[in-house]
C-alpha cells in the first residue's frame, strides 16, 4: 500500500488508500501479504525494521500485495522496492499468520497478516541493497538462528 501519493511514482498512486479508508480496512480486514526469506552468503538476508509492525526487529522484506497483483508479482516488487535488487523465487514455504498489537495506524491497536513465505535468492552474486525507509540496515544472518523475531524464526524453520 502506497500511504502518500506525494513520495510515489504514477503508477503507485492509482494504488494509495485515503488514510481513513486504510484505517477501515486495518481495523476489520486480514492483510494478504507476501515475506521474501532471501538465501544470500551461507545465510539469510533481514533487515532492521524501523516502521511497526515489529519496529526495531531484524526481520524479512515483506509488503502487501496489491489487489489485482499475484503473490509472485508481488515479491518481485517488494525486492525491487525494499532492497533495489531482483530475486529469484525457489520455494513457496506456505501461508503464515501473523497478528501484532500494533498497527502504526491512528485509531487501529492491532494488525493481522497473512503472509505467504518465499524462499529466495538474488539474481546477481553481488547484490548492492539500496534500501528504503522501512530498514535502518541490512546484515546476513547465519545459523545458528538465535534472539530473532519468532515469525522470522518459522519461515528460517521451514526453509
Amino acid at each position: 500500500m502506497v500511504s502518500d501519493p506525494r513520495n510515489s511514482t504514477p503508477g503507485e498512486r492509482d494504488r494509495w488508500i485515503p488514510d481513513a479508508e486504510w484505517q477501515t480496512i486495518v481495523a476489520n480486514v486480514s492483510l494478504v501479504s507476501v515475506d521474501l526469506v532471501i538465501e544470500h552468503n551461507g545465510g539469510v538476508l533481514l533487515g532492521k525494521r524501523e516502521n511497526d509492525p515489529a519496529k526495531g526487529e531484524w526481520f524479512v522484506p515483506g509488503g502487501t500485495v496489491h489487489k489485482n497483483e499475484s503473490r509472485t508479482e508481488a515479491v518481485h516488487r517488494v525486492a525491487t522496492e525494499e532492497l533495489g535488487e531482483a530475486v529469484v523465487i525457489d520455494e513457496c514455504l506456505g501461508t503464515y499468520e501473523h497478528c501484532y498489537e500494533t498497527a502504526a495506524v491512528d485509531g487501529v491497536d492491532s494488525k493481522h497478516y497473512l503472509a505467504t513465505g518465499y524462499r529466495c535468492h538474488f539474481e546477481r552474486d553481488d547484490p548492492e541493497f539500496v534500501g528504503d525507509d522501512q530498514h535502518s540496515a541490512f546484515r546476513v544472518f547465519r545459523p545458528p538462528f538465535e534472539n530473532l523475531h519468532p515469525y522470522v524464526r518459522a519461515y528460517l524453520d521451514d526453509r
